[in-house]
């Protein structure tokens, strides 16, 4: 199993945490924008990677009307060309229901490294 780099596991999350690992220098996301990322994404207690784009080896375009909550309050706010990191609480991710077949356990905090590509 691969683990996130450079990221330390915490045992609990209690709010949504961004940090800019690389500021962009390009467009920046507004609220509800339709972005294209790659993002790698783990549990944050143990940092472990249950899904990242680079292994589909292209970047994923999506609504941020249409993600986790983490997502939706943090990605707007990042420009183009840049690196955020989210730590995000369960409540704020899939809570005690994660998606069929993950490998994220219930109530599990996440953490996504996400660089911006492009903004439709």
């Amino acid at each position: 199993m691969a683990v996130l780099d450079d990221f330390t596991p915490v045992d609990k999350v209690d709010e949504l945490q961004k940090t800019d690992l690389v500021v962009g220098d390009g467009e920046e996301v507004q609220a509800g924008a339709t972005v294209t990322c790659h993002y790698t994404g783990a549990i944050a207690k143990t940092g472990e990677v249950f899904q990242s784009s680079h292994d589909f080896g292209r970047a994923i375009s999506f609504p941020l009307s249409g993600v986790i909550a983490g997502w939706t309050e943090g990605v707007p706010g990042m420009k183009v060309g840049g690196k955020r990191r989210l730590l995000i609480p369960s409540e704020k991710a899939y809570g005690s229901r994660p998606p069929f077949g993950s490998g994220i356990p219930a109530n599990a905090d996440l953490v996504f490294d996400i660089e911006l590509v492009s903004i439709e």
